[in-house]
């Protein structure tokens, strides 16, 4: 087969492929947004004030619908070829209960008055059982339909190679047919690569890297990249024209003053209404937490923009002798008998961290931001990962890239470029989208996963393998 046959062949392929994908997102729509519609026909209609016409019924049903698809969109719930049973499950019943809740009050705002809560909970229900039949059905469709992507993975540190294929389960989605090192093909990239489907470059420099990338491009083959810290920053490259030339600009983390402005105003916002809005639970926290004997509240230090230093609040989920030795170590997890067992249950459900909603108050943090790292920590791994620093650009928050996507025990070499990824194009949009993300990450266990017992910090010794960047220098100092 002639290779332009084969890529006319490959991007027909693609094409119908999309538009499957489509039809079962767009059937997954009309299914879920039926239980609300009967709902809605049923029951709320007749007991809004002011009762619509068909056109006003019809644009609650499509308002239903278009959150449905955001808060999907938000929470991965069409990624039918990416996740799990369980995982598609989740995040569109979640997407369907955020879309209720909303939808909810506003039918509250319509009635002026509170109507019953059950007609909603038994379409949630519905709506539940429907997500299932079709997260069963579209799999096992979709598998039948789609065969695993022939895949090569071309690395330049094996150890990287070993946790993306094991520890990322993407066998699930593409079949490995070769594994090898850069220098096996850097030269000849259709040597390996002719017959392939995509391509995972893991740590691969950016010379080889482009020449490889060239020719997928070119035959139609998919990539996957897995960052370098200059490929992160350089996404936030603004594009512009000078001296009749293409050119692309980068600089520090600099957003405008309206962002900054409105940010800090939502900020002051969200924050008061959340503390007024939990204050019992809070005050309940703190009981159960005084009943233990110690303080409620932990006060510990942490870094924010510019390296500013400042006492971050939380609610005491371990013993007060929890770092006698006086050695800043993370938790690891479980397995950690510092932790009490209230702070067992509030850590789980991130409860222990709603004091620093006092902290955003009065401008230590943000919502959304790079995580506040410890001054001893940071200092730990700006050692082995000077480019650390970088996640200082700009205010700490409670929420972001890294906590979203990541874990508690992401390396800090993944935990920069997470974050760099999220200074790198600033905008209220991608700060609404974490903030509701954030809701998805509250009940899953590996979000709180702790560092591996006998560790200090997320860097273990098989990250020096995993820096690409780091220099030979540093890595026998870290080896020694």
């Amino acid at each position: 087969m002639s290779p332009i046959v084969d890529y006319e062949r490959r991007a027909k392929a693609k094409m119908m492929h999309k538009l499957w994908l489509r039809i079962a997102d767009a059937l997954d729509v009309l299914l879920l947004t039926l239980p609300f519609a009967l709902c809605w026909f049923f029951f709320y209609e007749k007991n809004i004030l002011m009762p619509f016409n068909g056109r006003g019924d019809l644009v609650v049903v499509l308002l239903f619908a278009l959150l449905y698809i955001i808060f999907c969109n938000i929470y991965k719930g069409f990624s039918i070829s990416l996740m799990r049973i369980s995982e598609l499950l989740y995040s569109q019943a979640l997407a369907a209960l955020m879309a209720d809740a909303v939808l909810y009050i506003v039918i509250c705002i319509l009635a002026q008055w509170l109507p019953a809560v059950w007609p909603i909970l038994l379409a949630l229900a519905a709506q539940f059982v429907l997500a299932v039949l079709w997260c069963l059905c579209a799999k096992k469709i979709y598998f039948a339909k789609n065969n695993p992507l022939r895949t090569v993975v071309i690395w330049d540190h094996e150890d990287r190679v070993n946790e993306l294929v094991n520890a990322r389960g993407i066998r699930n989605r593409f079949e490995i047919t070769a594994s090898v090192h850069i220098s096996a093909c850097a030269e000849d990239p259709a040597s390996v690569l002719t017959g392939t489907e995509a391509l995972f470059l893991c740590g691969v420099h950016s010379h080889d890297r482009n020449q490889i990338v060239k020719y997928c491009i070119d035959s139609g083959i998919r990539v996957y990249v897995i960052p370098r810290v200059g490929d992160a920053i350089m996404s936030g490259a603004r594009p512009l024209h000078m001296f009749h030339l293409p050119m692309m600009m980068l600089e520090r983390y600099n957003p405008t003053p309206e962002y900054l402005f409105i940010k800090r105003a939502f900020d002051i916002v969200l924050s008061g209404a959340a503390l007024i809005a939990l204050s019992p639970l809070m005050l309940v926290v703190a009981l159960l937490i005084r009943r233990d004997g110690g303080t409620v509240f932990y006060r510990q230090r942490r870094l924010t923009k510019d390296r500013r230093e400042f006492d971050v609040l939380k609610f005491r989920s371990m013993r007060m002798d929890a770092e006698k030795d006086g050695v800043a170590r993370l938790s690891t997890g479980g397995s950690d008998d510092r932790i009490t067992p209230v702070g067992r249950v509030i850590r789980a459900c991130r409860i222990d961290e709603l004091p620093q909603l006092i902290n955003i108050l009065r401008g230590d943090m943000s919502i959304v931001g790079p995580r506040p790292e410890r001054p001893e920590i940071a200092e730990q791994y700006e050692r082995e990962l000077p480019e650390f620093a970088l996640r200082l650009q700009a205010k700490a928050g409670l929420t972001g890239y890294a906590q979203v996507y990541g874990k508690y025990n992401t390396t800090p070499y993944d935990k920069l470029l997470f974050d760099l990824q999220y200074l790198a194009r600033p905008s209220l949009g991608e700060d609404l989208r974490i903030i509701f993300a954030t809701v998805k990450i509250l009940f899953m266990p590996e979000s709180t996963e702790g560092v591996g017992t006998g560790q200090i910090t997320a860097m273990d010794d098989a990250d020096v393998v995993m820096l690409p960047e780091t220099s030979e220098k540093v890595i026998q100092q870290m080896r020694s």
